[in-house]
């Protein structure tokens, strides 16, 4: 402000400040009157006792500590050398357990109408060989698989194995795929219970009272013979055989089946005499039909033989009682007819079968 006439100049900021004075040193220590008393004898004593109490807690509670951490990790990891006593261990094995019986679920509900309820084949190829267990159903190949469709396995774009993986479009998540893998590996030495889907209660067999189990396929001891023949990287090439040759026995047969009678693979077969009789069998939606036939004994015929399922081998091969093949004809995929030249057969009933699908069955009685 500007100075008026008659008035004082106005003192300007800042004003000045008084001058600091030292605090007393009373307001930093006790008063005098506190330093009339001191400790009895008793109570420093025990306060000693005390603070002596205080740390055996701390080491008891340490050693609690220490002793609970010890007896906590043999639990999670067992006592070495003592069998079934970690608790990870007997949990992995539960969750696999339950892993396998809902890959089971899983392979009922959508894989076993194309490869069989007990991986015996179908549509699809057989899946419980020993052979093609150890050496393509590890993980890696059965997720390429399961990701990619059945063109994976021989390269063919029409195969009718459509994909599962739903990375790629397909309806089963990570876990699915995973569960299915676990059974289709699942060792042959271990009883799974068979689980009702929505509920995933034990199913119990109506007519025993007894709860339904089920086994894997895998072997675990199984091992090749030195010197034997890899399984073949496509599965229809296992029933391809050079002319001349005997033909292998199917695939998932058990070992010690007996051999097949030698055929020639893609040759034609010799016709049969003019007045041989002539017999048509159909192979549809894995069927034959008819599923029952009958010839005249010791009289060669022709079984007339069209394979109708588009794309999927099929053949004919006629077994006596003991099981033995006495005629085996060539594996055709469809739609295909071929003619069979089947020599006189005894008197008796016959079986045949679809070596490819040993599901296919039929009866052949010789009169």
């Amino acid at each position: 402000m500007t100075d008026q006439p008659g008035r004082e100049p106005e003192q300007r900021l800042p004003a000045l400040r008084p001058a600091a004075e030292p605090a007393s040193a009373a307001r930093f220590s006790a008063p005098a009157s506190s330093h009339a008393f001191s400790l009895s004898p008793e109570r420093a004593a025990g306060i000693v006792r005390q603070s002596a109490s205080a740390r055996w807690v701390g080491f008891i509670a340490t050693l609690l500590v220490v002793l609970f951490v010890i007896v906590y990790y043999f639990y999670e990891l067992g006592v070495p050398g003592v069998a079934n006593t970690s608790r990870l261990a007997a949990e992995t094995q539960a969750q696999q357990v339950t892993a396998v019986e809902r890959g089971y679920q899983i392979y009922q509900a959508n894989c076993a109408r194309c490869h069989g309820v007990d991986g015996q084949g179908g549509v699809g190829p057989v899946l419980h060989d020993q052979s093609k267990l150890f050496v393509h159903l590890n993980p890696q190949y059965l997720r390429n698989v399961l990701f990619s469709g059945g063109r994976y396995v021989c390269g063919n774009p029409r195969s009718v194995m459509p994909i599962w993986d739903s990375a790629n479009g397909g309806p089963f998540n990570y876990l699915q795929i995973s569960n299915l893998i676990d059974f289709l590996r699942a060792p042959s030495d271990e009883t799974y219970i068979v689980r009702d889907p929505s509920t995933k209660e034990p199913v119990v067999d109506k007519a025993t009272g007894k709860v339904q189990t089920f086994t894997g396929w895998r072997d675990t001891t199984y091992k090749p013979q030195p010197g034997a023949t890899p399984f073949p990287d496509c599965w229809t090439d296992a029933f391809k055989t050079p002319a001349g040759s005997a033909a292998p026995a199917p695939s998932g047969a058990p070992a010690g089946s007996p051999s097949a009678t030698p055929a020639a693979s893609g040759s034609p077969a010799a016709s049969g005499p003019p007045a041989a009789a002539v017999i048509k069998v159909t192979a549809l939606n894995i069927a034959f039909d008819p599923s029952a036939i009958e010839t005249t004994m010791d009289q060669p015929f022709t079984i007339e033989f069209a394979n109708q399922d588009a794309g999927i081998p099929h053949n004919i091969d006629i077994k006596d009682a003991g099981g033995a093949s006495v005629f085996k004809g060539d594996i055709f995929p469809g739609v295909e007819t071929r003619t069979y030249a089947v020599p006189a057969l005894a008197a008796g009933s016959y079986t045949f079968i679809c070596d490819v699908h040993p599901n296919m069955t039929g009866t052949l009685t010789v009169k």
